[in-house]
């Protein structure tokens, strides 16, 4: 009997709060250009935390379903809504036993865009990576967990690919992973040190005009975030 017992899945709030807005969009409730209430306000009607509904809204806006204007606040984007909703629902439904899958088409996608660029990089793409390097290693230094900076890195590689549905992708699959990978500290200082050696071996290859060595590079440096999915099963993870 218990095989035919389902387990009961318990939502994150932030996941919650994703939905609902989600849901005023495609229903027609919320439009592109609509502007959503202040995160104050937000957290006062789900009853969460502020930084709760602001981890919701900074999902939506690398899913581009939301962007943050300056003086503005936020609005709804209107770009690509219908096609994104169904791969936002998938990825939010995603059992933890589809964790390592979701990894797995990461690497695909960060080795080929690795590859792509070092073959389309343009002088900027390299100025902007080099760049996005000295961020990561400044919080690094500085004791900071850098989660954004590493995300942003990869970003910028999959810019210089020229591949706009490749970067998209990305932006959909990768930061739950990059938080997932963080929140249970598998990344000690050490490993934090040696992403950055890993990240300047990377913009080397591509500045060299090497796809084969910056895909190889780019493998590498997801070992860990591969091992750690195929574990993943056996963790407890109750963020």
């Amino acid at each position: 009997m218990l095989d035919n017992l389902q387990k009961i899945k318990i939502e994150r709030p932030v996941d919650q709060i994703i939905d609902q807005i989600r849901t005023l969009i495609t229903s027609g409730e919320l439009n592109p250009g609509d502007k959503l209430p202040p995160e104050r306000k937000l957290a006062e009607h789900f009853g969460v935390g502020r930084g709760q509904v602001r981890d919701a809204i900074q999902k939506l806006e690398f899913y581009g379903i939301l962007k943050t204007l300056p003086q503005s606040g936020t609005v709804v984007a209107g770009i690509g809504l219908t096609a994104l909703e169904g791969l936002i629902t998938d990825v939010l439904r995603l059992e933890p036993n589809d964790f390592a899958s979701l990894v797995e088409t990461r690497v695909i996608l960060e080795v080929n865009a690795a590859r792509l660029a070092a073959t389309r990089r343009s002088a900027d793409d390299i100025v902007m990576l080099q760049k996005a390097l000295k961020e990561y290693e400044d919080s690094v230094e500085k004791g900071v967990p850098a989660v954004e900076e590493d995300l942003l890195f990869h970003v910028k590689i999959a810019e210089a690919s020229k591949n706009r549905a490749l970067k998209s992708l990305m932006l959909i699959i990768t930061p739950d992973i990059v938080k997932s990978f963080n929140d249970l500290k598998v990344c000690g200082d050490v490993r934090f040190k040696r992403t950055v050696q890993e990240h300047q071996q990377i913009i080397d290859h591509i500045i060299d005009q090497d796809a084969d060595a910056a895909g190889e590079a780019m493998r590498r440096h997801l070992q860990d975030v591969t091992e750690f999915s195929q574990n993943y099963d056996d963790l407890n993870f109750n963020t």
